[in-house]
């Protein structure tokens, strides 16, 4: 699927339609020393390997996409997420 870089959308902070850059959004890098890490790594320390089995098939064949919209005029960022596509390629702008 393809979406333009640029839409023209609400903007909650600017209170109208201007103009907005479309990223999709990557998830960070883990913190290795948050508690819920911690008590993950805490929990599998004494096996070999993982705790719980690795699931071999798969229910779902492709993710969730989410969408980061930001805002050309104030630089405000809005996250949509949901569109379940196999491929998701940022076009350009035809005029």
């Amino acid at each position: 699927m393809k979406v333009p870089k640029l839409v023209k959308m609400y903007c909650p902070r600017c209170k109208t339609h201007t103009e907005h850059s479309v990223t999709l959004y990557k998830s960070g890098k883990r913190r290795t020393l948050s508690e819920g890490q911690r008590r993950y790594d805490r929990k599998n320390l004494g096996y070999g390997s993982k705790r719980k089995p690795e699931q071999k098939r798969f229910a779902k064949v492709t993710k969730k996409q989410v969408l980061m919209f930001k805002c050309q005029k104030c630089g405000y960022t809005i996250m949509k997420h949901g569109i379940r596509v196999k491929k998701l390629e940022l076009a350009e702008v035809i005029k």
